[in-house]
């Protein structure tokens, strides 16, 4: 070894160790000794020296020291001066004693060493996922016992913030941790006393608000200055195991509903045309009896109106009557009838009706 090599017979210093010094407790068979702690320090104060300008001298040592100063100002003044950003607050202690008020951002002075400052994130939101994800490897999840003996896989989100900075750093400790063994726990108590049908379905917005005052009260009663600002249940499934026959339930439940809608669908569509067809019926009836009545009642007053002629002129009325009365029979009846002063000149049998008939369906 280079130590041996040094302290061996012949090398400079005779007996000497490293260090030019004798070892300690001579004499034949006594060993290596440790330098001297004081000689060792002595050398280096002397090497320091010679490295100043100067030589070592006092004149050089005067020259070094406003650097010194300047330098050593400065390291104090930057440990002494802090800056608060927007979204935290300073917590000052004095030998070690928390200061009462918090400092809001901007810039601030503390005497080091003797007060320091600590700078939570008191807007910052923070958000601790408790289930699938963080689940360890072969495990089956956050899987979890319902009131009904049945489980339920969840996993769920919960967001918070700091709401009191001296009790967050100095009433308890690992923060993160206590919210996310907290919020498991609470999630546990609130699945216990739930049947596990309400807490995959209706029940998942109030176990969110249930589980989110169970947390809440607990980190209070650790006065762990912690606000809760919200609980998210993003899954509440049944165990892989069985989640296919689940599915399959809730897939035949989806169809019921799909067919229960279709048949709503449908009968409000024939109600809606029966409505539709007995309104236009109803309509229709009403329209029919409006034009029966105003019929007769023309009908009357144009009676009424021929009667007062006929009172007027009887004779007349009469005489008007019987031929429009033959005319109207007459028109209907196949028999020509010619005037005997007119007909010397008629062939006897010509077929007068047929004439007639051809002619009628000529002009048809």
């Amino acid at each position: 070894m280079p130590w041996s090599n040094q302290s061996g017979g012949g090398g400079r210093g005779g007996g000497n160790g490293p260090w030019g010094q004798p070892p300690r407790g001579g004499g034949s068979g006594g060993g290596q000794q440790p330098p001297d702690l004081e000689e060792l320090l002595r050398r280096s104060q002397d090497k320091l020296k010679q490295m100043m300008p100067g030589g070592g001298g006092s004149s050089g040592s005067l020259a070094l020291l406003p650097l010194i100063l300047v330098v050593a100002v400065g390291f104090w003044l930057y440990q002494s001066v802090y800056v608060v950003q927007p979204d935290e607050v300073g917590v000052e202690l004095q030998f070690g004693k928390v200061k009462p008020d918090t400092n809001p951002p901007g810039m601030h002075f503390i005497f080091w060493p003797f007060e320091t400052v600590e700078k939570p994130q008191v807007l910052k939101e923070n958000q601790e996922t408790i289930g699938v994800n963080r689940a360890p490897a072969g495990s089956q999840g956050n899987i979890m016992l319902a009131s009904d003996q049945n489980l339920v896989d969840i996993k769920f989100t919960v967001n918070w913030k700091i709401n009191d900075p001296i009790k967050y750093l100095f009433q308890i400790a690992n923060q993160p941790d206590l919210v996310r063994v907290v919020s498991e726990a609470a999630m546990r108590e609130y699945v216990a006393v739930t049947p596990a049908e309400t807490v995959r379905t209706a029940g998942r917005t109030a176990g969110s608000l249930a589980v989110e005052d169970i947390i809440q009260n607990v980190l209070d009663s650790y006065d762990a200055g912690i606000l809760v600002t919200s609980v998210n249940m993003e899954q509440a499934l049944p165990p892989a195991d069985v989640r296919d026959a689940f599915d399959e339930v809730v897939r035949a439940g989806q169809d019921r509903e799909r067919f229960q809608q279709q048949a709503m669908e449908y009968s409000n569509k024939r109600l809606g045309d029966a409505r539709g067809e007995a309104s236009q019926i109803r309509e229709a009836a009403l329209g029919y009896r409006d034009r029966v009545i105003a019929e007769a009642t023309g009908e009357a007053q144009r009676f009424d109106a021929v009667y007062e002629q006929y009172r007027l002129a009887p004779d007349v009325s009469r005489k008007r009557m019987y031929l429009e009365t033959m005319e109207e029979v007459l028109s209907k009846s196949k028999k020509v009838i010619i005037d005997q002063g007119a007909g010397s000149g008629v062939v006897p049998y010509l077929p007068l009706p047929e004439v007639d008939q051809r002619r009628q369906q000529g002009v048809n």
